[in-house]
């Protein structure tokens, strides 16, 4: 079963989106939310698939956190997988600068948010 965790529990893959196919409109809303622009900078500051979706210091419970995951997922920002019990993750950091040159740069830059918190 491949959808099957260590642990015995189902639970379905996560769907993935191609940077290629989204729209500027979607990666915009996707990188409009400060939590989502927290996620996408400590995913930039850590290697590939060693930060669980949990290990995040984010000001939302698990079902937003989750919500939040999906919203990037779609935006072709965050590709993720599962690891025995534990969903971890990396930024597609190639794939979304070749379909919108920039714009990551742009996020990780330390007055993306203007001072507001």
């Amino acid at each position: 079963m491949p959808n099957q965790t260590a642990g015995g529990s189902h639970r379905a893959a996560p769907v993935h989106t191609d940077p290629q196919e989204v729209s500027v409109l979607t990666a915009l809303s996707a990188v409009s939310d400060p939590v989502r622009i927290k996620l996408i900078r400590e995913l930039a500051g850590s290697a590939d698939w060693t930060r669980s979706c949990g290990s995040f210091d984010v000001p939302v419970g698990k079902a937003a956190l989750s919500h939040h995951f999906s919203v990037l997922r779609g935006a072709g920002l965050v590709e993720q997988r599962d690891e025995g019990p534990k969903r971890v993750n990396r930024l597609r950091r190639e794939e979304f600068e070749a379909r919108f040159p920039g714009l990551l740069a742009l996020l990780l830059a330390d007055d993306v948010d203007g001072g507001a918190e």
